[in-house]
């Protein structure tokens, strides 16, 4: 069985849906999930926010979280992760936003990935530095990371 189905397999054991609120794997997340036969009954939808407007107007991230932290922050994650789990009937959400390349900054390098994980009991952040290993290979390692976390919350 794929990590996916797994995944859909636990949250419908424990009668929860999801949502996931992308912005640089431009929704392979939700992909994943949905290319599994019958996903529909977890899977709940997904938002692709790729530019700030569509994160402020699809998830409620603040304007001012936005321009103190930058899209590619823990802080937007959050929000984004929270506004997937209020816009929705989800019980479990994951946001991901981050830099997949080519290119980035000194304070924001090529491939790092900040991830949000939701549950109406609050949410959690992490950051991921992948590395500078091409667009392609980070938007992957992105998306693998984001149902790891999914599947970690679905075993609790």
């Amino acid at each position: 069985m794929s990590l996916a189905a797994d995944i859909l397999s636990l949250c419908r054991a424990h009668g929860w849906r999801i949502a996931t609120a992308e912005s640089c794997t431009g929704g392979m997340v939700g992909a994943a999930l949905t290319e599994v036969p019958g996903s529909s009954d977890v899977f709940d939808r997904g938002f692709i926010t790729y530019s700030n407007d569509a994160k402020e107007d699809m998830l409620g991230v603040r304007a001012d979280t936005l321009q103190a932290h930058g899209a590619v922050s823990e802080e937007v994650a959050a929000e984004m992760a929270l506004g997937a789990l209020a816009r929705s009937l989800a019980t479990l959400t994951v946001s991901v936003t981050g830099i997949a390349g080519p290119g980035g900054s000194d304070h924001k390098p090529e491939g790092r990935v900040c991830f949000g994980l939701a549950t109406p009991d609050g949410v959690t952040t992490e950051t991921v530095e992948f590395g500078a290993l091409g667009r392609e290979k980070v938007r992957l390692a992105a998306t693998t990371h984001a149902l790891s976390l999914l599947m970690q919350a679905a075993r609790q």
